[in-house]
C-alpha cells in the first residue's frame, strides 16, 4: 500500500482500558437509566400499536443461514460512496471464512493498522469505512461476472466524528467578586477569551481509533409492512426477494470521547483497531435501548454532557458486584429520603404550637440547605441528588411559614 493510505501492522487484540474519575451521583444516575430502559421496554410491549395479522407469504426472512461462511472486505475512502473495488491502496483489511452468527474461535477477527492522514483529513476532512460481506467465494464488485446480488451486501461508517469544542469553564466564586479564570489571566487575554466563547459554536474533527463490526444473530421472520421501529433503520432488504441481508451493526457503545484523537496539522500517523464479531439479538437490542434512554434523558435535561461516558466507564472499570450493591444502596437512599420528607411534612402540618421548638433554628436550617443546594448545583451534581436537595430546600422554606407569622402587605 502507498503511504497516504494505510500501512498494515501486526494484528493484535483491541484494548478497552480507560482511566478517569467517576462523577458525583453515578449510582443514582445509573438507577435512573435502568428504570427508563425497563419502562421503555414494557411501554412498547403493552402500549405499542397492535400488529395486524400477517399472511405467511408476506414474511421476510434472512437470506443467509446460521453458520454460513462469509468473506469480508474493508475499504477506506474520503467519499461516502464507493465503487473502486480494484484499488489495492484503499483495501485495508480482508478476511475469509467467517462463520455467521455462531460463537467459535474463528468467529472473532481483529486487526490493527497505522493510517497516515492526508492534508485534507487534517483540515476537517471526512473518511469513511466501506465494509462488504459476501458468501465465501463470491465477489463484492458488481462489475465482476461472478457477482450475485443475493450473496453480497455492505455498509458504510464514518471514521471521523465532528464534535462540539469543549469550552473552558468560568466558575464564579461565592465569596468573591471575580471569576477563578479571570484571576489567572491578564484583563486583555481574558476579554479575548470571553469574546471567543460568545462567538459561533466551533466543531472539531476527531479520529475514531476503534471500529467494531458486529454481525447480529437475527433470523426473525418480519412482516413486510410491520417491521419493529427499532430494527427498521438497520434492516437491509433485497428488493428482488423481499428478504433481508444479515444486519451489520457498528458498535460504538464503549467508544468514549476521551479515546478520540483530535485531527490537526500536527498529526502524523493514527492507529486504527478493527474487530469483526457476532452479537446476540438481545445484547444488540439492549445497546439500542440504553442509547435511546440516554437521548431521552438529554432531551429532558436530566443528563449532563459527558455523564453517559462516566456511566459507561463504571461498567468498564467497576466491579459488577460493587456496582449492584451501589444500585441497591442508591434505591434505599431514595426511599429513606422520601420517608423522611413525608414524616417531616406530617409533623409540621399537624403542629399547632412552637413550644420546645426554635423559629431561629428553622430559618438557619433553610439557609444551610440553600447553600448546600447551590454548591451541588455549581458542581454539576447528578440530577437525582439535586432533586432530593431541592425538595429539602422547599420543605425548609415551607416550615418557616409554619414556625413564624409572615405577612405580605402591599402599600
Amino acid at each position: 500500500m502507498s503511504q497516504p493510505a494505510a500501512a498494515a501492522v501486526a494484528a493484535q487484540p483491541q484494548g478497552q482500558a480507560a482511566a478517569g474519575r467517576q462523577g458525583g451521583g453515578l449510582g443514582q444516575s445509573l438507577a435512573g437509566i435502568v428504570r427508563m430502559a425497563v419502562f421503555w421496554y414494557f411501554a412498547s410491549k403493552f402500549f405499542g400499536p397492535k400488529r395486524a395479522p400477517t399472511e405467511p407469504g408476506l414474511l421476510m426472512s434472512n437470506l443467509f443461514q446460521k453458520g454460513e461462511p462469509m468473506d469480508m472486505w474493508m475499504y477506506l475512502s474520503e467519499n461516502d460512496k464507493f465503487s473502486d473495488f480494484g484499488n489495492e491502496d484503499a483495501l485495508i483489511w480482508h478476511e475469509t471464512n467467517i462463520p455467521y452468527a455462531v460463537w467459535t474461535p474463528t468467529s472473532t477477527r481483529t486487526h490493527t493498522l497505522t493510517y497516515y492522514p492526508t492534508e485534507a483529513l487534517k483540515h476537517n476532512g471526512s473518511l469513511y469505512a466501506h465494509v462488504y460481506f459476501s458468501r465465501s467465494g463470491y465477489p463484492v464488485d458488481p462489475t465482476d461476472p461472478e457477482y450475485e446480488q443475493k450473496s453480497a451486501f455492505g455498509r458504510t461508517h464514518p471514521i471521523v466524528a465532528y464534535l462540539r469544542k469543549s469550552k473552558a469553564g468560568h466558575k464564579k466564586s461565592l465569596l468573591g467578586d471575580s471569576d477563578e479564570s479571570e484571576e489567572k489571566l491578564p484583563p486583555k487575554e481574558n476579554k479575548e477569551s470571553e469574546d471567543k466563547e460568545e462567538g459561533p459554536v466551533e466543531y472539531i474533527s476527531y479520529w475514531k481509533p476503534n471500529v467494531t463490526i458486529n454481525l447480529v444473530d437475527d433470523f426473525t421472520r418480519y412482516p413486510q409492512n410491520n417491521i419493529p421501529p427499532n430494527v427498521a433503520p438497520y434492516l437491509n432488504v433485497d428488493p428482488t426477494t423481499n428478504s433481508y441481508y444479515p444486519t451489520v451493526f457498528f458498535n460504538e457503545f464503549w467508544l468514549l470521547r476521551d479515546k478520540l484523537t483530535a485531527l490537526n496539522k500536527t498529526v502524523k500517523e493514527l492507529t486504527l483497531n478493527l474487530e469483526v464479531s457476532p452479537i446476540s439479538m438481545t445484547k444488540w437490542q439492549l445497546f439500542l435501548q440504553i442509547e435511546q434512554s440516554f437521548q431521552v434523558h438529554r432531551s429532558y435535561g436530566s443528563m449532563l454532557e459527558g455523564e453517559a461516558d462516566e456511566l459507561k466507564r463504571v461498567f468498564l472499570e467497576g466491579n459488577p458486584y460493587l456496582l449492584g450493591l451501589t444500585m441497591i444502596v442508591s434505591l434505599f437512599h431514595s426511599l429513606f429520603d422520601f420517608l423522611a420528607f413525608k414524616n417531616d411534612i406530617q409533623f409540621w402540618n399537624k403542629n399547632k404550637s412552637m413550644e420546645g421548638l426554635s423559629a431561629k433554628s428553622v430559618v438557619l436550617n433553610f439557609i444551610c440547605q440553600l447553600i448546600i443546594f447551590l454548591y451541588l448545583l455549581d458542581n454539576d451534581t447528578s440530577w437525582m441528588i439535586l432533586a432530593s436537595s431541592g425538595v429539602g430546600v422547599c420543605i425548609e422554606f415551607w416550615k418557616i411559614g409554619k414556625a413564624m407569622h409572615v405577612e405580605v402587605s402591599l402599600l
